[in-house]
């Protein structure tokens, strides 16, 4: 007779709500092993117990053959006493003790639940809740752990008698599926419209919201994440309603469809964005507009004026499958704006309370339900650039999965920026990026970090013992590190460093060897007081040398150049001496007492920070060839100047950087890319008539070179031949595609961003490998900043400048 044994397995890893208990049940019954299987905040825990193969296949085929939505980290098991018995059995949750589980992200509908939702004979026809054990909400309805619905946002929802029924068959796909509900138990859809908002009585709420729609109006829609405000994309005044209320300016909104086929005349769709846009996940995939294609009858033109691409979702919970409408349904908009719930500026509103009084100026009519939001999360962004996924916003989907580190980290806090803000936890070999926060700049926004925090740390465990943050000064979130540290100590982490510190991480780089890191953004807090933004940095995790950087000019006015690129356009010219004459676009865009103000702000340098920032040349570039002048968000004069580059018939031979050394500096002092013969081949071709789309392509030609030009003088120098690219400016793909194939070419492996923004997003990640490397360096307070090197000092003046 076959020896028994019994074992007792621990899975760590995305193991709850994604049905593994019951995968677990149904491997163990299946091969006749006695025991149990129960949540914990360590994992899910088992002990099975028979005749010795059997469990040995178990252990050994437990992770292989594990549910779509599990992700395993590890699975240890070790022999127990006997215990007898007979059956398996899924047993009450543990709670107690440090969490070591990991929570899934939400997910979209299954398959399966779209076709119940469709069928009239199904109980959940048309039920907006539709869930099962592999789709729907995860993160954002948990309030802790072990995974159970009383540890949700459903725990106020019984189950009536048929949800009960299925959430206890083991053969079942909702047995033990947290969310589960249906109309006769689960969470009630409401539409609330008039003055003061009251429910619409006697209607569909959802058929009453397409006819709105239809009829022009704006909602306020609540999602898994929070409120999104949609409209019908085709009505234009609609579209134009909403920007104006939002005060969005001219930044694009985000396009929701029905299906891809629906989208083939307006977007150019790869196999890999039909992945994004098809998966699990369900990002905005930014999509490149097909050539002559900026309106027409299925999307308005001011959906997103002025930009080379439509930022589309597909349909992710089944509100949006509703709204969009279900086969037989009278038609609606066919295409939906679907846009964060809030101001410009401010996070996104969750609370139902608070989405009346905020939204009450924006929204006509609320879409909303009774099943509160516990966690806020924004849509995630992507794009492919060359094949490959360029996150350019890490939120709902991929939040809160933790990446993986290629050297182990103490328990560590880092706060990332004040743009885009995102902070990451970190301990032993994971990362644990937070979802997308938004700008630190409104008040709303740092409580929502606040809270986003304490959140993350009671699902992750991580007491941080270690605090990191940006060495500009005046960041919030900088402050708010110093304010929480306490005794811990605090790292003070250059900015360009965290970034190209975080590309080597995701890369999966020990830091062994130094990289060349091509960080160019709008802004980062310089060890010189200066703002820069256009370097090259030769860097590993615990330091950096400032190799090469583009030339210095004045910012005049800070934010205000920033607004308004005609400002750093005359400062670009100025420098490079070059007239102000009426003939130039940027001249003419900046009226004629602020011309004169601006001649005398530059004269006697006043309020006028030195900046070598690529995305402020950008800007420059853009302005000087008549296509942006005024900007209404971030990086719009640059987003619009690679529109143009993309419409270029032949751009003709690329302008050309001067990279010479600093002059009357040491000879081991960083190397200065002066862009003066670029700003002269401009003005020229202005001159000569050249088409603003042509300047653009050859401008970003031109940056291209610089990259390589720059890398290969490192390299011979240095001897690196890794180079990673980061920083915002990279989030636009006709220039990282260009450095990248440029590189490439020259003998350079290139690390570009696939898990982490390379904006600021992307930051924290940085910071805590960098704080992780240097953590011994406090001084007798606490606080660190990072070893001066070669042409650093660190100035504790300054003040922010935006993005």
């Amino acid at each position: 007779m076959e020896a028994v044994e019994r074992r007792r397995i621990t899975v760590r890893g995305v193991v709850q709500g994604v049905g593994f208990r019951p995968y677990v049940y149904g491997r163990a019954t299946a091969l006749g092993l006695a025991g149990h299987v129960t949540n914990t905040p360590e994992g899910v825990v088992a002990e099975v117990e028979g005749a010795r193969t059997a469990v040995t296949e178990f252990c050994e085929r437990l992770a292989t053959d594990a549910p779509p939505l599990a992700l395993i980290d590890a699975v240890d098991h070790c022999e127990v006493p006997l215990a007898g018995g007979a059956g398996f059995t899924i047993i009450a949750s543990r709670s107690g003790g440090p969490a070591r589980t990991l929570v899934s992200p939400d997910v979209a509908t299954c398959a399966d639940c779209l076709a119940e939702l469709a069928d009239p004979a199904d109980r959940r026809h048309r039920h907006p809740f539709i869930t099962c054990t592999h789709c729907g909400p995860r993160f954002t309805i948990v309030t802790g752990l072990p995974y159970d619905r009383a540890h949700t946002t459903m725990a106020p929802f019984p189950m009536c008698p048929d949800c009960a029924r299925e959430y206890t068959d083991p053969a079942d796909r909702r047995f033990h599926a947290q969310p589960v509900a249906c109309p006769a138990c689960g969470p009630r859809l409401r539409l609330l419209a008039g003055t003061p908002p009251r429910e619409v009585p006697d209607v569909d709420p959802v058929a009453e919201a397409r006819r709105l729609l239809a009829r022009g109006a704006v909602l306020a829609v609540k999602g898994l994440g929070g409120y999104h405000l949609a409209c019908d994309a085709a009505d234009e005044e609609a579209v134009a309603t909403l920007r104006r209320r939002k005060a969005r300016g001219r930044k694009p909104f985000a396009l929701m469809a029905r299906d891809p086929a629906d989208l083939a005349a307006l977007v150019a769709i790869g196999p890999e964005e039909l992945a994004l846009l098809t998966g699990g996940v369900r990002p905005i995939v930014l999509l490149r507009r097909r050539p002559g294609v900026r309106g027409g009858p299925a999307v308005a033109e001011g959906v997103a004026p002025g930009s080379p691409d439509l930022g589309v979702l597909l349909p992710y919970t089944p509100v949006h499958h509703l709204l969009l409408g279900l086969p037989g349904d009278p038609p609606g908009p066919r295409f939906l704006v679907m846009t964060s719930g809030n101001l410009a500026g401010e996070p996104i509103v969750t609370d139902d309370a608070e989405a009346l009084e905020r939204l009450g100026p924006l929204a006509d009519a609320w879409l909303t339900h009774d099943r509160p939001v516990h966690v806020p999360c924004d849509d995630s962004v992507v794009r492919v650039c060359d094949g490959e996924t360029l996150l350019l916003r890490r939120s709902r989907g991929y939040a809160p999965l933790p990446l993986t580190l290629p050297v182990t980290v103490p328990a560590t806090l880092a706060a990332g920026g004040d743009l885009k803000n995102t902070f990451c936890l970190g301990e032993g070999r994971r990362a644990w990026p937070s979802a997308h926060i938004g700008d630190m700049d409104d008040l709303a926004t740092q409580y929502a970090f606040e809270r986003a925090v304490g959140q993350l740390e009671s699902i992750t465990g991580v007491v941080p013992a270690l605090f990191a943050a940006d060495r500009h000064p005046g960041y919030r979130s900088a402050r708010w590190a110093e304010r929480n540290a306490g005794p811990r100590p605090l790292l003070r982490v250059q900015h360009h460093h965290a970034h190209v510190a975080s590309a080597m991480a995701e890369h999966g780089l020990t830091g062994a060897g130094k990289v060349i890191g091509v960080a160019f953004d709008g802004t980062g807090y310089g060890d010189d007081g200066a703002v820069w933004g256009g370097e090259f940095l030769l860097a590993d995790y615990s330091g950096y040398t400032r190799f090469a950087h583009l030339a210095y000019v004045p910012l005049p006015g800070g934010d205000a150049a920033v607004r308004r690129p005609y400002r750093m356009a005359l400062s670009h010219l100025r420098a490079a001496g070059i007239d102000w004459t009426p003939d130039l676009p940027c001249v003419q865009a900046c009226p004629t007492d602020e011309l004169r103000l601006l001649r005398v702000q530059l004269d006697r340098d006043l309020n006028c920070a030195p900046t070598s920032s690529m995305g402020r040349l950008f800007d420059a570039v853009s302005s000087l060839a008549g296509i942006c002048h005024h900007t209404g968000y971030e990086a719009q004069a640059a987003i619009e100047l690679e529109s143009a580059a993309l419409d270029a018939p032949g751009a003709g031979p690329r302008y050309a950087f001067t990279l010479r050394p600093a002059r009357g500096d040491a000879a081991d002092a960083p190397l200065v890319a002066d862009p003066t013969p670029v700003l002269r081949a401009v003005v020229a071709d202005l001159r000569a008539g050249a088409a603003p789309s042509s300047i653009a392509a050859r401008f970003t030609g031109a940056v291209a070179s610089l990259v390589t030009t720059a890398c290969a003088a490192a390299r011979e120098r240095h001897g690196s031949d890794t180079v990673a690219l980061t920083g915002g400016v990279f989030g636009n793909s006709l220039l990282a595609s260009a450095c990248a194939t440029g590189l490439r070419e020259s003998g350079f492996t290139v690390l570009r961003h696939r898990l982490v923004p390379p904006n600021d997003g992307g930051l924290a990640l940085g910071q805590l490998m960098v704080a992780a490397a240097r953590g011994d360096t406090t001084d007798a307070g606490g606080h660190t900043t990072e070893h001066p090197q070669r042409g650093e000092v660190h100035v504790p003046g300054g003040t922010r400048q935006s993005a």
